[in-house]
């Protein structure tokens, strides 16, 4: 590094002793030494801002990505659109790769020396975690409790807490039964041994726990039976998909009984969420799948304070036509909280011996997502303004979820009713104005079809504003339906 001397001392000014002209050269060593120090620490904050710069020009690629997959998934064509789900796997990406960042940025302040730097208060999570887990203490003594002032001996005055969720990884454990044989000395002739336990599956090699452990694996969390196979064999216990198969279809043998009081026991709720998800279903002997349809009955009453408890039942068809949906709710009497399909439109229509007396209320919902797309797509400001005035009757639920059937509908038709009256007039007054070809046209016109059940909310506080209760039920379906296409659908 050269320095400008001349810019540091001037030559004429130096002193002419020697212990002077000494001290004036110690002095611009001084000088230059702290001219050096600054020029470094400079360097050092130079790089800590490019390194900055770097991580959020890499930050913004990753968002613009992901804000590229969603125009794409909206806007596209068809074949380039992706799977809604396929949004949260990219947002959790941006997450954990901001997390590792800011782990990284954590961890440098920590190694970076600076006077004054005091350590981060401890982040308490008591009574943060449910008080039905096992707590396992973990009790940390200091090295010396000698007293550093006067050398006596320290005691106890308070103890510092925190709590960290663990985990300890599935541990399979082998369960030998012994039945012990006893003869007769005397005689020799009786032989007494206790008789042994009932099992799910006679000479079988699972226990009723393990069954139990397959079958939320595969229908609550999604986890098909080859991949449970591979988890197994991490622990060097080989099942293959033939013997898990097996042991499902054992398993739902002796379940049916349950599902089948549990559907009985739904029917007869005086009102129901009811909606179907698509099944793709392997026919045997063959390589392509064909679609099934599963129904899923739904009754949740927490929103208006029910006595009756949540529950899901689902039923399987080979289709989706009027003639499953009747099979599927013979016998219900109720309100039905439904999408526009026009299978559940006649069921109001067919004989009450059959079917029973049926009430349908549409799900606004299903009638806003029409609007959604318009909108997102054209901006047009009809859609834009029927969104508005839906998005006041959900603030209105917001308000009154949790209450009493007569005091949700108190409120309904004292500030839902006269908005939903004056959506219906600017629904057929743009009607009249916008050609019947417009995509906003077509929204409008489904809002006008289905004005009659999506209106019944208003006089019946036990009815919610949309179906979204057992939609959201569908997610666990769709999951194992997307994790099942990598391989098959066991």
């Amino acid at each position: 590094m050269r320095v400008n001397w001349r810019m540091i001392f001037d030559p004429a000014a130096l002193p002419q002793d020697p212990d002077g002209l000494r001290a004036k050269l110690t002095e611009m060593a001084a000088l230059l030494h702290a001219k050096e120090m600054a020029l470094v620490a400079l360097q050092g904050e130079r790089d800590h801002f490019k390194a900055a710069y770097e991580e959020a020009e890499a930050e913004r690629q990753r968002l613009d990505e992901v804000l590229q997959q969603l125009k794409r998934a909206q806007s596209g064509p068809k074949s380039e659109r992706l799977d809604p789900e396929q949004f949260q796997l990219a947002l959790e990406n941006v997450e954990q790769d901001l997390a590792t960042a800011a782990a990284a940025r954590e961890e440098a302040a920590v190694d970076t020396p600076g006077e004054g730097r005091r350590r981060a208060p401890a982040r308490r999570t008591l009574g943060h975690l449910p008080r039905h887990l096992e707590r396992e203490e973990v009790r940390i003594e200091p090295a010396d409790t000698t007293c550093p002032c006067c050398g006596g001996a320290m005691h106890e005055i308070a103890v510092e807490t925190s709590e960290r969720l663990h985990i300890t990884p599935m541990k399979l454990r082998v369960r030998a039964t012994l039945r012990p044989k006893y003869g007769c000395r005397s005689c020799a002739e009786a032989v007494v041994q206790a008789p042994a336990p009932d099992s799910a599956i006679p000479g079988g090699l699972p226990t009723e726990a393990l069954l139990a452990h397959l079958a939320v694996a595969k229908f609550q969390d999604g986890l098909p039976l080859y991949r449970q196979a591979q988890i197994f064999a991490r622990d060097g216990v080989t099942l293959d998909r033939q013997t898990l198969s097996d042991w499902i279809g054992r398993t739902a043998w002796w379940l049916a009984p349950v599902w089948e009081r549990l559907v009985r026991h739904v029917l007869a709720s005086p009102k129901l969420f009811v909606d179907d998800t698509r099944l793709p279903v392997l026919t045997k002997g063959k390589k392509t799948t064909r679609t099934g349809a599963l129904w899923g009955l739904g009754r949740d009453d927490a929103p208006w304070q029910g006595a009756l408890p949540p529950a899901v039942a689902y039923l399987y068809t080979e289709d989706r036509v009027y003639a499953r949906a009747k099979e599927v709710l013979e016998g219900f009497r109720g309100v039905l909280q439904v999408d526009g399909w026009g299978g559940f439109k006649r069921l109001i229509e067919a004989d009450p011996a059959v079917t029973g007396p049926v009430t349908l209320a549409f799900c606004w919902a299903h009638a806003r997502r029409g609007f959604v797309e318009v909108h997102q797509s054209s901006g047009s400001p009809i859609a834009e303004e029927v969104l508005r005035r839906i998005a006041v009757l959900y603030r209105i639920e917001d308000a009154i979820r949790g209450q009493p059937p007569d005091v949700r509908r108190a409120v309904r038709q004292e500030k839902s009713k006269p908005a939903v009256e004056a959506l219906n007039a600017y629904v057929e007054e743009q009607l009249g104005r916008v050609s019947g070809k417009m995509p906003v046209a077509k929204a409008l016109r489904y809002l006008r079809t289905h004005w009659e059940g999506l209106g019944v909310f208003l006089d019946d506080g036990r009815v919610e504003i949309d179906s979204n209760s057992i939609e959201r039920r569908h997610r666990v379906i769709a999951t194992g339906r997307r994790n099942c296409k990598s391989m098959d659908l066991t």
